[in-house]
């Protein structure tokens, strides 16, 4: 931002001049295209895998196979992000990783072409988490974050929702085919986006989580060994781990077993879990702006942890075409709430650090374990007592997470700046 450009407060506190509109604007189509690139074909992968032959064990396996080397190159990744001045570049590689993996995917469904396609997009999302926060941050700096994370939230999901629907009807007219269509194109629109964002309108100090135009050399930015001292953030990292190891196979194992006992078409059926979840996620994260504002981050984290027992629960006892609306609808508000409160609470608690993209790989990649581990669990479960008994098991886990934060109330409320 220039000194003699005309800056507008908006209700939230965060400046803005008009010469920052265009920018604002390319990232809100950024996070609606992203959002697509960044799943890959996500809770279509299982049902085009079963339909070409695989069982759910298998499946989930290639599933945490992706997961693993996902998890292993996010705080890589958020560290080259704290680190380089072309983020805009590695958003357009993020991109390019994830169009190369549908296309290998829609080539070849060997067990070798699946595992590395799934390489490919895991190696995308890890990426794409911290380089949203940098160039976010880069944007509208540490007082305009939260309310702006909200508003990519609400883009992204509406992305998702967009992108599913259009895959559910692509499916049901052309077949599954044609979702990896829908996914290349995605992920050039999202080519487009960011590089209509100008270069100059990231501040990469505040990107990092340096205050905005003073010099900083090395010495004041924090070593990475500083986060084995972070008790909040390690607290925060253990319960999103337990959260995911419950979570990340539900979608995908929910639409298997809706499927399976031949009550729902793979593709609308899928797509219909997935919009779901995404409107209500639209609502959550525009709700979550103000929530957090007015009562702190470790309150919507709670109602976020609290929602997935629940589910477990719903998704258990109702494997039924109409059991889509109240578990996708519980999963809306806890994906929803974190997608907001998470990168908000790290940003907040690294801030000044200079290793906030860091943070976020940290933060992802204790979600990246249990989310790696949560399909293999999942699938083998399924395959060995049922789907009912996998929902119930993997829900124990999300208690874990509940029971964590709870206990951690007084330390992370005050981390947080909210009396305990």
């Amino acid at each position: 931002m220039t000194k003699n450009a005309p800056v507008s407060v908006s209700i939230d506190g965060s400046l803005y001049s008009p010469s920052l509109n265009r920018a604002l604007f390319a990232l809100c189509a950024l996070n609606f295209f992203m959002a697509d690139v960044q799943a890959g074909i996500g809770p279509f992968l299982g049902v085009f895998l079963q339909d070409h032959g695989w069982r759910t064990g298998p499946i989930g396996s290639v599933m945490t196979a992706g997961g693993i080397a996902g998890m292993i190159a996010t705080i890589p990744a958020g560290a080259l992000v704290d680190h380089t001045t072309k983020k805009r570049s590695l958003v357009i590689v993020a991109a390019l990783c994830a169009i190369s993996a549908s296309l290998l995917l829609l080539s070849s469904q060997s067990a070798f072409v699946v595992t590395i396609s799934q390489f490919a997009t895991a190696l995308a999302g890890a990426a794409i988490g911290p380089l949203m926060t940098g160039v976010t941050l880069g944007i509208v700096r540490q007082k305009g974050f939260g309310a702006q994370t909200g508003r990519n939230q609400a883009w992204n999901h509406a992305g998702n929702m967009v992108g599913a629907g259009l895959s559910g009807w692509l499916g049901l007219r052309f077949g599954l085919s044609a979702i990896f269509c829908l996914e290349v194109a995605f992920g050039l629109f999202a080519i487009a986006a960011v590089l209509t964002i100008p270069a100059k309108s990231i501040d990469h100090n505040a990107a990092r989580g340096l205050q905005t135009n003073e010099n900083h050399d090395d010495g004041r930015i924090e070593g990475l060994r500083s986060f084995l001292r972070h008790k909040p953030v390690l607290i925060l990292a253990a319960c999103l781990c337990f959260f995911h190891l419950g979570n990340a196979a539900m979608l995908p194992l929910y639409g298997m077993a809706v499927v399976s006992a031949g009550k729902g078409d793979p593709a609308m059926f899928t797509a219909t879990t997935v919009v779901v979840a995404q409107a209500v996620m639209i609502i959550a994260s525009l709700l979550a702006i103000r929530f957090v504002r007015e009562r702190g981050y470790w309150i919507v984290l709670l109602i976020s942890f609290a929602a997935l027992p629940l589910r477990a629960v719903v998704a258990g006892s109702f494997i039924q075409h109409w059991g889509v609306w109240p578990v996708q609808f519980l999963d809306g508000i806890g994906a929803g709430l974190q997608s907001v409160a998470v990168p908000g609470l790290v940003a907040r608690l690294l801030s000044g650090t200079g290793r906030i993209n860091v943070g976020q790989g940290v933060v992802m990649t204790a979600q990246g374990v249990g989310a790696s581990l949560s399909p293999a669990l999942g699938g083998w479960l399924a395959e060995d007592l049922g789907y009912s008994a996998a929902f119930y098991t993997l829900g124990c886990f999300a208690i874990m997470s509940l029971g964590l934060w709870i206990c951690a109330a007084s330390t992370m409320r005050s981390a947080d700046g909210v009396p305990a």
